[in-house]
């Protein structure tokens, strides 16, 4: 999609970093609407894929040695220049043993246009960029009743970025291509409350990096949750997924944030 300046398309591209979500995140989606069956030898595993409408603000420099740029982007600008993205969540447990996972991937593409310049003609860029990120945790239920459930957590949420660029200039074109990664530890709790049959509330949220991959993250999500039945189940609610991550020249510093919904599948 050709823009009028190259430098503000590029911004917001940088800006997202394949995150619709995010990076985010981690972060927790929807889930575990259903109410959940009594505790039993086996396990209860559910399924949730899901949307995450996220806009992002912040910091960003994927190239080592490249300005940073401060970048705001709705959820809009986000869907004009994605190509393909993807959301899903899994949980399991156990009696009280609980395992938790996330996988996102997101793939963006911007083009810009400045010119015609004197001599030079005019400029063309285009960004890809993708997000790849993976979480596993695993944890333990403090509380277990019909109404009432807590489960504490502690895990690791592992991220990959890609990043290309091609200028064109008088005819010819450069590439420059750029990849980068990292682990945080993180640590975190979730909370179920069951109103009746069909409707339930979540509040999830976790903390980490501290250093070991970014300096800090952290992520909550709240969710409403209709349950059809015992096996499916719709969930929406709002998620925020905060990153600050500077290493080698590169700037991952961003707050993504927007609705979530999602569908569970519980067998």
């Amino acid at each position: 999609m050709a823009r009028s300046a190259a430098s503000p398309a590029l911004a917001a591209a940088l800006f997202f970093l394949g995150a619709t979500a995010a990076y985010a995140a981690d972060p927790a989606p929807p889930e575990e609407a259903p109410p959940e069956p009594a505790p039993s030898s086996g396990w209860v595993v559910q399924v949730t894929p899901y949307v995450w409408a996220a806009g992002m603000e912040g910091d960003v420099s994927p190239f080592r040695r490249a300005p940073t740029i401060h970048v705001e982007k709705d959820f809009s600008d986000v869907l004009d220049d994605l190509n393909v993205g993807g959301f899903v969540n899994f949980r399991a447990r156990k009696d009280r043993f609980v395992i938790a996972g996330d996988i996102m991937y997101a793939n963006l593409t911007e083009s810009a246009v400045a010119g015609p310049i004197p001599i030079v003609g005019a400029i063309g860029a285009d960004y890809d960029t993708a997000q790849f990120a993976a979480a596993l945790q695993a944890g333990y239920r403090l509380h277990d009743t019909p109404q009432f459930t807590f489960d504490v957590l502690a895990g690791a949420r592992f991220w990959h970025l890609w990043n290309d660029l091609n200028v064109s200039v008088a005819g010819r074109t450069r590439t420059i291509e750029n990849d980068f990664g990292w682990i945080d530890p993180v640590v975190g709790a979730r909370a179920h409350v069951r109103v009746n049959d069909k409707v339930s509330f979540l509040a999830q949220g976790d903390m980490g990096g501290f250093g070991a991959g970014s300096d800090f993250t952290s992520q909550g999500l709240v969710t409403v949750n209709y349950a059809f039945n015992d096996k499916i189940a719709l969930s929406a609610g709002y998620k925020a997924l905060f990153v600050d991550y500077e290493d080698d020249g590169r700037v991952f510093d961003t707050t993504l944030s927007g609705p979530v919904v999602g569908l569970t599948y519980r067998f």
